[in-house]
């Protein structure tokens, strides 16, 4: 495994098995269900935010062209 690798590409098959085996002597088999738990908490609170953002940014932009497409009557006197 070199750090080119690691640092300009994914790693391939070898390389995600040596991770894998890392992880398990690290944490062991017992607490990787509640990390891997955690991770997908953690991409789901991501994943509402981004789409919360880029909601608002959509209202922001359909509220500009709302009121730039506005005509304005003259007044009767």
């Amino acid at each position: 495994m070199t750090s080119a690798t690691l640092l300009f590409g994914m790693p391939g098959g070898s390389e995600w098995i040596l991770i894998v085996l890392i992880v398990l002597l690290i944490f062991g088999g017992k607490k990787i269900p509640e990390l891997m738990r955690g991770v997908g908490k953690g991409m789901r609170e991501f994943k509402d935010a981004k789409d919360k953002v880029n909601s608002e940014i959509e209202e922001g932009m359909n509220e500009k062209a709302a009121v730039k497409h506005e005509t304005i009557l003259p007044a009767n006197s």
